[in-house]
């Protein structure tokens, strides 16, 4: 019998064009992948892929193969749902930790889509900073899933035994009071932006680190008009005119009329968020799930492009 985790990766490296790529998405390891697809081989077999020292090349049968996977796991999905909804007593719970702007701004659209309630699937939700939701993971107790960001390379730290799967990257935007007379969409230096009240992380925080070493190799020292660290606030306060702040495209979700948004070439940075899943807790109803929050996530800009 053909294994629906190899389908489901064949899908992927067939959308993505190389192995890396799909093991970025999936959260594995290249080598795992290979050693996925070498299986589905020899299940199958049937010849996947031509494979040379520098690249992979899905043959005609990966092709068709991929086309008829994509619909084997929709109808498993779809059975899954039809199955839950006529149980829903047996709904499967899921310990779902998540960070403030997911749980403001795409964990609603996820709940309120038309089908969820008939996915067979109990959130229980915990929503925290990343460091607090990989704890959950670390003691045993807890949770299923941490939904995290992280910023720069540094910061976060997870056990072996955890799979980390990348869901996409939320950019950060300069915000400015439309009071300030910038029209929105402007371009401008960080050296025209030295003399401007910010509004800043409180200093210590691993992203407050990274953003302040970013500002510093653009020379850039801001005049702190308020320390922060929640987005909303942030926007209110750059709405009102006390300073200027970056805010990830995630938390401008309910747009501001009283401020712009500009590009600062040499201010490029963003939020990877990251799904980290224990290993002996994967099952269909978190893969439905994970779908689900990568297709809303899509939706937002904020998901890797499908192909």
């Amino acid at each position: 019998m053909v294994n629906t985790v190899h389908l489901r990766t064949l899908l992927e490296v067939t959308r993505r064009g190389s192995f890396a790529a799909a093991a970025g998405q999936l959260g594995y390891t290249a080598s795992a992948v290979s050693q996925q697809m070498s299986a589905l081989e020899r299940e199958t077999g049937v010849k996947l892929f031509e494979r040379s020292a520098r690249s992979v090349q899905p043959t005609e049968a990966a092709q068709i193969m991929s086309r008829h996977a994509a619909k084997v796991l929709t109808d498993i999905e779809a059975l899954l749902a039809a199955t839950a909804g006529s149980h829903d007593a047996n709904a499967q719970e899921i310990k779902l930790g998540i960070f403030p702007s997911l749980a403001t701004y795409v964990l609603p659209r996820l709940l309120g889509s038309p089908d969820w309630n008939g996915l067979g699937i109990s959130l229980k939700v915990y929503v925290a900073e990343p460091g607090q939701t990989i704890q959950g993971l670390r003691s045993g107790g807890g949770l299923d899933v941490a939904l995290v960001f992280q910023v720069g390379q540094g910061g976060l730290a997870w056990p072996h035994n955890i799979s980390r799967q990348w869901l996409g990257d939320d950019n950060y935007r300069v915000v400015l009071p439309k009071s300030w007379g910038i029209r929105n969409g402007a371009t401008i230096t960080a050296s025209q932006l030295a003399e401007m009240p910010w509004i800043m992380h409180h200093p210590g925080t691993s992203d407050a680190t990274v953003i302040e070493r970013l500002f510093a190799s653009c020379d850039l020292h801001p005049r702190i008009a308020a320390y922060c660290d929640d987005f909303n606030a942030s926007l209110a306060m750059a709405a009102s005119g006390l300073g200027a702040a970056l805010v990830p495209e995630l938390a401008m979700q309910n747009s501001q009329d009283g401020v712009v948004v500009i590009d600062v070439p040499e201010v490029r940075l963003a939020r990877n968020i990251f799904a980290l899943l224990l290993d002996d807790r994967k099952n269909p109803r978190l893969d439905v799930f994970m779908d689900r929050l990568a297709g809303v996530l899509h939706e937002l800009s904020i998901a890797p492009k499908r192909k």
